[in-house]
């Protein structure tokens, strides 16, 4: 296993109802600053000043990063950053190759990073992810 040890840094949630949850977690108090309104039924970001991200997605843009994603479906990537672009596919070789499912291959997304996602034995979504290269970061798609 390379040096580059991932690190729990992303919760995201995958749901069928943006501002139902949206509007769920404010009450909670949850900071989730209004956005884009282009991206506002696709994805948000919680205000955090340090610790791990929380983000929401619709499952209708999920599938446009995880090609893996089952069409309609919810519930949450666990991410995992590491430093470098490398990292991430000999993370996902080493684990699809230790019998792990890979929901989607390593590949350069469109935010800069280099990303893969990988089912954990319970088929529980688990995200690598590289530090974000702003030189790399291309338009994103439309989720619709």
């Amino acid at each position: 296993m390379p040096e580059d040890r991932p690190v729990l840094d992303q919760v995201n949630l995958v749901v069928r109802d943006m501002e139902t949850t949206v509007a769920f977690y404010r009450r909670l108090g949850v900071e989730i600053p209004d956005t884009a309104p282009q991206w506002a039924p696709h994805h948000r970001s919680a205000a955090r000043d340090d610790g791990i991200d929380f983000d929401i997605d619709s499952s209708e843009f999920a599938a446009k990063w995880d090609e893996g994603w089952p069409a309609g479906a919810t519930g949450a990537v666990i991410g995992f950053r590491v430093d470098a672009r490398e990292t991430v596919d000999a993370i996902y070789a080493d684990l699809t190759g230790a019998g792990a499912v890979g929901q989607q291959p390593p590949y350069d997304a469109f935010w800069g990073a280099r990303y893969a996602v990988v089912t954990d034995p319970d088929g529980n979504a688990v995200g690598i992810m590289s530090a974000i290269d702003a030189e790399r970061r291309t338009p994103g798609p439309h989720a619709d």
